[in-house]
């Protein structure tokens, strides 16, 4: 299903927190965040100074990290970022990342959560890996040109980077001779190099184990290496520049024909839900709020659940007589009470959903 949905200016760059329920846009120098479900703009924060360029979620959502064309990195704790926005503070970044001097092109963030590893690429021609946890710079690799591309194996033991030359370069991070600061020398690690993009490597993505890499560039292809021989094993070619390319787990129902999602996303606001509601707007939606604890508390599915057990418990015993004509009619009687008295609350719940579906 295609759907188109309107933002407020270019969408310089895009991501979904892997749980599906949010979604992360730079848009010019600010930051978009939506909830998926509900459509609802929670957040918009201007926090770099220049274009945002690319932003990734960790692999458990509870973080995001940005890079932007001012050198900065910023990590986002997502909790946090909602929690701030509703006390009405202005949200501030868990770590800052600013050792490059040129803009950031690419970031890939590792396994683990908060405790994963995040590769930073730059035109200072320069790798940078750092923890999340803590914000510490773990590892600089300076090459002999422009960086536009950055990803990791999952096991962590290669780093690949893609140039602006059309070359792919892996470094590995098991070496016993690895210091903090290492310079990829092209002459003497060319064993090391991935030949055959004509220009720059804009994106990359390496299989689940560790054996594929894609990797697509501005000359309009897309090519499939070995990652032992370094040889490509496929080329795609395309009808424009390759701006994006991933290697991932085709959903379930991909393949089935006439299949569709069970729930189609609704509309994204170009609005704050705190604007709107100051508006007096009435949206209908059920939207979370991280951090308020002064809402009344609503009765859960489970609670819910129990009442509509107690309810078909108290039906099924009043069917149970004693015996005889009398007890059969009264039984009767009272059934077809319960029947007009179910057939008003599906009538009233008919209604209540066609105008939530209803309404613009």
């Amino acid at each position: 299903m295609q759907q188109k949905i309107v933002c407020p200016g270019v969408v310089t760059c895009l991501t979904a927190s892997p749980n599906g329920l949010y979604l992360v846009a730079g848009i010019a120098e600010a930051l978009y965040l939506w909830e998926v479900s509900t459509g609802s703009l929670l957040a918009v924060l201007s926090r770099h100074y220049q274009d945002i360029s690319c932003v990734k979620f960790t692999d458990d959502s509870s973080h995001f990290i940005t890079g932007g064309k001012d050198n900065l990195a910023l990590v986002w704790r997502l909790a946090r970022f909602v929690v701030q926005l509703d006390q009405g503070c202005r949200a501030e970044p868990l770590h800052v990342l600013s050792r490059h001097s040129l803009p950031v092109t690419d970031l890939y963030c590792g396994l683990m959560g908060p405790q994963a590893r995040v590769a930073t690429a730059s035109l200072d021609q320069t790798v940078k890996l750092w923890e999340l946890c803590s914000g510490e710079l773990l590892l600089s690799i300076l090459f002999d040109v422009g960086i536009m591309s950055v990803t990791l194996d999952p096991c962590e033991y290669f780093l690949f980077c893609g140039g602006s030359d059309g070359n792919i370069f892996q470094v590995s991070l098991c070496s016993q001779s690895l210091s903090r600061d290492k310079t990829f020398q092209s002459e003497s690690d060319g064993n090391q190099v991935f030949k055959g993009h004509r220009n720059l490597v804009s994106c990359l993505s390496v299989s689940m184990d560790g054996t594929l890499l894609l990797s697509g560039s501005h000359d309009e292809t897309l090519r499939l290496w070995d990652v032992q021989s370094k040889q490509s094993i496929r080329c795609f070619t395309q009808k424009g520049q390759v701006t994006n390319c991933a290697i991932m787990v085709a959903p379930a129902n991909m393949l089935v024909p006439g299949g569709s999602p069970a729930a189609p996303l609704p509309r994204f606001h170009r609005q704050l839900v705190s604007s709107q509601q100051a508006e007096g707007q009435d949206s209908g939606d059920v939207c979370l709020r991280l951090g308020l604890n002064t809402q009344e508390k609503e009765e859960t599915y489970l609670q819910n659940a129990e009442k509509l057990f107690s309810i078909m418990t108290a039906v099924t015993d009043k069917t149970v007589c004693v015996g005889g004509e009398e007890s059969s009619k009264v039984r009767v009687v009272e059934l077809e009470e319960e029947v007009r008295t179910l057939k008003k609350v599906n009538k009233d719940l008919y209604q209540f959903s066609s105008q939530l579906l209803t309404k613009p």
